[in-house]
């Protein structure tokens, strides 16, 4: 994909977002060097906090874009009934997430934010992911074996829970895994000006 000269960053330690936009065919670095400190006030409605993470870790990014830069922040969050799920924290919780999980539909929320030295869009995409029944041990042979420990909900759909326990899902499969490249591209052939 020519992007008019521009250089793109990518503000995220995740594997996930690093090979989905490397399968934009993107050439692009990676810097996660941040200021931004991750919290949300409690009244604010859950399917906005992953844009107002994603764009307070665009803001945070810890210096001036020069005008040629393109840089990208995301935030993922899996929303079951009112309850947010992030990261777990150990295996127990992990655990209790996935028990959570099972045989319930829930909604995966993924923001994106696109950023240059002048202008700035976050843009966000919904999926639905059911589960079928899971046993305790089918819970607990996926985290022992998978260790979803930096993954929102405790599980990444690309793995052995994906093939084995999801039974549906509405919306974009790669926005499960935390980032919504067609949204991503839409938003960088704005930027290169296109």
């Amino acid at each position: 994909m020519n992007l008019n000269g521009k250089k793109v960053i990518l503000a995220s330690n995740s594997p996930r977002r690093r090979e989905l936009l490397a399968g934009l065919n993107i050439e692009f670095t990676v810097d996660t060097r941040n200021s931004f400190e991750e919290s949300f006030p409690e009244d604010m409605p859950h399917c906005e906090v992953p844009a107002a993470m994603s764009l307070g870790k665009s803001l945070g990014f810890w210096r001036p874009l020069e005008d040629d830069e393109i840089l990208i922040t995301s935030d993922t969050m899996v929303l079951l009934d009112s309850l947010i799920m992030g990261k777990p924290h150990d295996r127990q919780e992990a655990i209790e997430m996935l028990r959570s999980l099972s045989g319930r539909t829930h909604e995966v929320i993924t923001a994106v934010t696109v950023r240059d030295a002048h202008h700035c869009e976050t843009v966000s995409d919904i999926t639905t992911v059911t589960f079928r029944d899971l046993t305790d041990d089918e819970i607990e042979y996926y985290i022992d074996t998978c260790q979803p420990f930096d993954k929102a909900g405790a599980y990444g759909i690309q793995e052995w829970i994906g093939y084995a326990a999801c039974t549906s899902i509405t919306g974009s499969f790669y926005n499960v895994m935390g980032f919504p490249v067609h949204k991503v591209y839409d938003e960088l052939i704005k930027f290169a000006g296109y």
